[in-house]
């Protein structure tokens, strides 16, 4: 999983979840082009987005890294919670942040931004590869985020990663247990041989 860079939650206590990404895509704003009305128009792409996103998909907004604007706001935020979105993940800024931090929909930013998208990007295209902070996102690519950042992961392997991901949680959290034990953690992070039989042992019986 490779970690989308210069972005943190608005809220470290609402920031996990997993879900496929729905991707949108942001280009400059042309200058002969007036937008800031976007979404009063019928070929809206972020209008058409609130439509389309369905439940438990993560927004992930290719921003081209501009924190200098804001591309959702509270009551866009409200149409996502209502559609059932799970998180936002955006390479640039976000209006409202006081609402949005007391709304429950995790997101992941560039920061606070009182001006709106509109005023130096224009939304251009949905469920398209985009890049953001970094790193290419497929529509359908597992994201998933927690109070250490955000990442995604291609939808193929995306099963087999999540196995790993929660075997190596348990293996660390066992590990964590065995520290206070004495001994230091040399041999046991990461595990040599002897201490990996041992947490093998520790599995079976969990299982059993």
């Amino acid at each position: 999983m490779r970690s989308i860079t210069g972005i943190s939650p608005l809220s470290t206590t609402l920031c996990r979840f997993v879900g496929p990404a729905f991707t949108m895509r942001y280009v400059p704003q042309p200058e002969d082009l007036n937008v800031s009305a976007d979404l009063g128009s019928s070929t809206s792409v972020v209008l058409a987005t609130t439509e389309a996103i369905a439940r438990g998909d993560v927004l992930v907004l290719d921003m081209q890294r501009d924190g200098s604007v804001g591309a959702i706001g509270d009551v866009l935020a409200t149409r996502f919670i209502d559609c059932g979105v799970v998180g936002v993940v955006a390479d640039g800024g976000m209006r409202d942040v006081r609402e949005l931090r007391d709304m429950d929909l995790p997101v992941f930013c560039a920061g606070a931004a009182a001006p709106p998208s509109p005023a130096t990007l224009m939304a251009i295209a949905s469920q398209q590869p985009i890049g953001c902070g970094g790193v290419v996102v497929f529509p359908g690519a597992l994201i998933v985020a927690d109070e250490d950042g955000g990442g995604g992961v291609p939808a193929h392997p995306a099963r087999e990663t999540a196995e790993q991901a929660s075997e190596k949680e348990k293996q660390d959290t066992w590990t964590r247990r065995k520290v206070p034990e004495g001994g230091g953690i040399r041999g046991r992070y990461p595990p040599v041989a002897a201490h990996l039989e041992m947490y093998q042992r520790w599995r079976a019986r969990q299982r059993g």
